[in-house]
């Protein structure tokens, strides 16, 4: 899988692009840079979400989470190569099931809010959501494996749930949207 770095610097993208995996060269506002990108920043914010206090089982998924992340982004580098399986998608599926099982039905809308750990996997479930857009734009584009738009469709659903677990975790709860709530 491609060559490791050995030197960060090479001054090769002076001329605004940049190398993919498999050697080609890019421009680095192309739509595939553009989704690795995002894939990145999305990796650096469950790394920030990380710092937070949480259950241990869950500090140990969302680190699987950030490897998953990482071959995503390989996958996206390297046009034509699968990284990212049916089982990484069918694992988000069931940490869904898990972790929504104890969660009360929603009634209302929930605010990005509460807890800091919370509002940070709500960070995460954002920028989930535009690495995703990013990867419909993609596929519009170039032939792209399934799996990488599926695998961040149910991540970001996984975010809005965690969001919602961690907040309980840290003795709150659900932070409600308020439709009537007077404006002053």
């Amino acid at each position: 899988m491609g060559n490791r770095l050995s030197k960060i610097a090479t001054r090769t993208g002076d001329d605004g692009s940049t190398g993919l995996g498999d050697g080609s060269r890019t421009g680095k506002d192309s739509a595939r840079i553009a989704a690795l990108g995002d894939v990145d920043e999305l990796n650096s914010f469950v790394g920030l979400l990380l710092c937070e206090e949480m259950p241990g089982d869950l500090r140990e998924e969302l680190v699987t989470i950030q490897h998953d992340l990482f071959d995503l982004g390989g996958e996206l580098c390297i046009p034509g190569y699968q990284l990212i399986k049916d089982e990484q998608v069918a694992r988000l599926d069931a940490l869904l099931e898990k972790y929504n099982a104890d969660l009360p039905v929603l009634k209302e809308f929930i605010l990005p809010a509460g807890s800091r750990a919370a509002s940070l996997a709500h960070v995460c479930r954002t920028v989930c959501r535009r690495a995703e857009r990013a990867i419909v734009t993609l596929s519009k584009l170039e032939t792209i494996n399934a799996q990488p738009r599926q695998y961040v469709n149910r991540l970001s659903d996984l975010m809005f749930v965690l969001a919602r677990v961690l907040n309980r975790h840290a003795g709150g709860s659900d932070v409600l949207w308020q439709h009537e709530r007077k404006r002053t």
